[in-house]
C-alpha cells in the first residue's frame, strides 16, 4: 500500500476490503458466544434439550447441511472460474450457489412451519427460543449472503468476488457448527 492510512496491517495482505473481514470476524465471534450461550443452556436444562431435540427433522438439517456445503463448492469453483478469466462461467457458478441459499431457505422455511403447525414457537422453552433465535439468525446470513454473491457477480472484480465467497463460507461454516450443536449433539 502507498498510504500510510490504507495500511491495515495484517489484514492488507487479504483480498477484499479490511473492513469486510473485520465483519466476518465480529460475526463468528457473535456466533461463538450464541454458541456457548446454548451450550451452557443446555447443561442447565438437559431434559428440555434432549426432548426438543428428538422433535426436530433432521432430514431437513441434513438436507440443509448438503445443501450449504455444495452452494459452497459452486462458490469456490466460481472463483475457479474468474481467475481463468471465464466470467459466463463465474455467474453461472455464482447463480448455482444463490439457487442452493434459496433452497437453503425453502427448506428451512418448510421445517419453521412444521414447528408452527404443532403449536411450537420462539416461547415454547428455552431450547426452542434459542432454537429460532440462532437458526434464524443464521437464516437473515444466507439472505444477506446471497445479495452479497449476486452483487459480486454484477460487478466483474476478482477481489470482490473472493471476499464476497469468504462471506458466503463464512456462512457455510456456522451452519457446519450449528447444525449438529442443535439438531444432533446430546
Amino acid at each position: 500500500m502507498t498510504n500510510d492510512q490504507d495500511d491495515w496491517g495484517a489484514l492488507s495482505r487479504l483480498p477484499g476490503n479490511p473492513m469486510m473481514w473485520i465483519l466476518i470476524w465480529s460475526e463468528l465471534v457473535i456466533f461463538g458466544v450464541s454458541f456457548i450461550g446454548f451450550a451452557v443452556a443446555y447443561i442447565l436444562h438437559p431434559d428440555v434439550f434432549i426432548q426438543s431435540q428428538n422433535s426436530l427433522n433432521r432430514l431437513y438439517g441434513g438436507l440443509n447441511t448438503m445443501v450449504l456445503i455444495t452452494s459452497g463448492l459452486c462458490a469456490a469453483l466460481a472463483v475457479t472460474a474468474r481467475q481463468r478469466n471465464r466470467i459466463i462461467l463465474m455467474r453461472l457458478w455464482l447463480g448455482g450457489s444463490v439457487l442452493l441459499g434459496i433452497i437453503f431457505l425453502w427448506v428451512k422455511s418448510l421445517e419453521y412451519t412444521e414447528k408452527f403447525s404443532e403449536g411450537i414457537g420462539l416461547d415454547t422453552n428455552i431450547f426452542y427460543t434459542l432454537y429460532f433465535l440462532l437458526t434464524g439468525f443464521h437464516a437473515f446470513h444466507v439472505i444477506f449472503g446471497i445479495i452479497i454473491l449476486i452483487i459480486v457477480g454484477w460487478k466483474d472484480s476478482l477481489e470482490t468476488l473472493e471476499i464476497g465467497t469468504t462471506f458466503w463460507h463464512m456462512i457455510d461454516l456456522i451452519w457446519i457448527i450449528l447444525f449438529p450443536l442443535v439438531y444432533l449433539l446430546r
